[in-house]
C-alpha cells in the first residue's frame, strides 16, 4: 500500500518521469543482483558496480547538467551553439544517490542483497522523502523495508514533529521569502544599498535554512508514521563555532554522502597534506554543483572548500578552539551569509553586485535606502524571531521540563496549535516558494 501511495504521490507531479526513477531502480536491482550472484569474482562485481553506477549517473548527467556542460563549451569554443536545458524531474537528485549507496552498500558487503524488486522500489520512491531529501542510505533502512514498529505513540510523535516543519515552512521560511521580495537583490534593476544588501542576505539565510530543515522534519514526521526512523539532516547549524561543525550540523545526509561515497575513496585524509587539499576540493565543488548546474553553485561549493582547508591547516582547529565562543559563532554565521549571496544569484554580476553593496562598493551606494528601511519597519520583530527559532530552546525547554505527563501534553497541545495556525498561513498565502523544487 505504501509503494502504491508513493508512485501515485510522484506521478501525480511527474506522470510521464516516474518510468525514468522505475528505470534507474530496476538497472540497479538486476547490477545488485550480479555483484551478490558473483561475490568470489572481483572483476564480475566491479563490472556491475561501474554498470549501475554510469546507468543513474547518465540519467542525472543528461537531465541536470547537459545543457550547462555543452553550452559552456560552446561559449568556451565560440561555437555558436545552445542547447535548451531539459526539464528537471522532481527529487532526481537525491532519488539518484539513494540508489546509488544502495549498489555500493550491496558491493562493500555493507548490505544484504535485496531479492524482493518491489521492497527496493518503496525505498527509492518512499514519498515522505522522496522529493526533498534528506537522503537515506540504504543500509540504514534495509531492516524497516521487511518489518517496522506501527504503534499509536510513534504515530503522535510523528504527526507532531510534521506539525513543526509545516509551521517553519509557511510560517518562518515563507514570511522571510516575503521579506526579501520586494527589495529582490536577483532583480538588476532594485536598488542596492548597504543595509539592503545585508538585511537581503540575513533573511534569505533564514529562510533557506527554515525551508530546508522544514521538509527534512517533515519527512523524518511522515516516516515515523509508517514506522520508518529517518537520521537527523539538520541540528542547529547556526550555532557553529566553525565551518567544520556548520557542515556537521547543515544537510547531514548530503555530507555523509559524499564522505562516505566520494571523499574516503578517494583516500580522504589518509594521504599527504597535498592530496587532502585536493580531495577536499573536488568533494566541495562535487557539493556545488549537486545543487545545480550553474557556476554560481560550484563557487559556492568551492567557496566552503577552501574556507575548511584554511581552517584545518592554515590557523588548526585547535587554534580556533581557544578562540571565545561568542567571537566564532557570529564570525561563522557571517561567512555562511556571505556564502549564501553565492547560492542566490545564478547570475554571477548581481551576486558581485550584493557583495560588494554589502562591504560599500557599488555606483551611487548608499547606506540604506527608502524601500529597504519601509521592509525593516515592516517585519521588524521577524529577524530577531527567527534567529530565535535558529537556536536549541525547543530542546532545552524540553529538557528543563522533563520527561512528565504534563509536559508532554502541553507539547502536542502546542504543535496542535501550530498546524492549524499553519492551515491559516496555507489558505491566506500566495506566496508559497519550494526553494529546493529544483534540486
Amino acid at each position: 500500500m505504501l509503494l502504491i501511495a508513493s508512485l501515485i504521490f510522484y506521478a501525480w507531479g511527474e506522470p510521464v518521469y516516474i518510468l525514468l526513477m522505475l528505470i534507474s531502480t530496476g538497472i540497479n536491482y538486476l547490477c545488485a543482483l550480479g555483484i551478490d550472484r558473483n561475490s568470489a569474482k572481483k572483476t564480475a562485481r566491479k563490472l556491475w558496480l561501474v554498470i549501475g553506477v554510469v546507468a543513474s549517473v547518465i540519467f542525472l548527467v543528461w537531465f541536470k547538467y547537459a545543457a550547462f556542460l555543452v553550452n559552456s563549451f560552446a561559449d568556451v569554443f565560440s561555437l555558436g551553439y545552445h542547447m535548451a536545458e531539459k526539464k528537471l524531474p522532481i527529487g532526481i537528485s537525491f532519488y539518484t544517490f539513494q540508489v546509488l549507496t544502495y549498489t555500493v552498500d550491496v558491493y562493500r558487503k555493507k548490505a544484504d542483497v535485496q531479492k524482493n524488486p518491489a521492497r527496493l522500489l518503496l525505498y527509492v520512491s518512499c514519498f515522505p522523502q522522496l522529493i526533498a531529501g534528506p537522503i537515506v542510505q540504504y543500509a540504514d533502512v534495509a531492516q524497516m523495508l521487511d518489518k517496522r514498529p506501527f504503534e499509536a505513540q510513534r504515530f503522535a510523535e510523528g504527526a507532531r514533529r510534521f506539525a513543526v516543519g509545516l509551521s517553519k515552512k509557511v510560517i518562518l521560511a515563507n514570511l522571510c521569502g516575503s521579506a526579501i521580495s520586494p527589495m529582490d537583490p536577483a532583480d538588476a534593476a532594485a536598488v542596492v544599498s548597504v543595509t539592503g544588501a545585508w538585511y537581503a542576505a540575513l533573511m534569505y539565510t533564514f529562510q533557506i535554512y527554515f525551508d530546508f530543515s522544514a521538509y527534512s522534519d517533515m519527512a523524518i514526521g511522515l516516516g515515523r508514521l509508517f514506522g520508518f526512523d529517518y537520521k537527523e539532516n539538520f541540528n542547529y547549524p547556526y550555532i557553529s563555532g566553525s565551518i567544520t561543525e556548520f557542515w556537521r550540523r547543515w544537510h547531514i545526509s548530503l555530507g555523509s554522502f559524499f564522505r562516505d561515497y566520494v571523499y574516503i575513496p578517494l583516500g580522504g585524509s589518509r594521504c599527504s597534506v597535498r592530496r587532502t587539499i585536493l580531495n577536499m576540493m573536488i568533494v566541495w565543488s562535487l557539493t556545488g554543483f549537486w545543487h545545480g548546474a550553474s557556476w554560481n553553485f560550484i563557487l559556492w561549493g568551492m567557496y566552503y572548500g577552501l574556507l575548511l582547508i584554511t581552517e584545518r591547516f592554515v590557523f588548526g582547529r585547535e587554534r580556533l578552539d581557544k578562540l571565545p565562543y561568542l567571537l566564532r559563532a557570529p564570525m561563522i554565521f557571517v561567512l555562511a551569509m556571505i556564502g549564501w549571496v553565492l547560492f542566490y544569484h545564478t547570475d554571477l554580476t548581481l551576486a558581485a553586485r550584493q557583495l560588494g553593496a554589502m562591504v560599500g562598493i557599488g555606483t551611487d551606494i548608499q547606506l540604506i535606502d527608502p524601500l529597504t528601511a519601509a521592509v525593516i519597519r515592516k517585519y521588524s520583530v521577524l529577524p530577531l524571531i527567527a534567529l530565535i527559532a535558529c537556536m536549541p530552546v525547543l530542546p532545552a525547554l524540553k529538557k528543563k521540563a522533563g520527561a512528565g505527563r504534563t509536559a508532554e501534553t502541553l507539547s502536542y497541545i502546542a504543535a496542535t496549535g501550530l498546524m492549524l495556525l499553519s492551515l491559516i498561513f496555507l489558505v491566506g498565502q500566495s506566496y508559497n516558494p519550494f526553494i529546493y523544487f529544483r534540486f
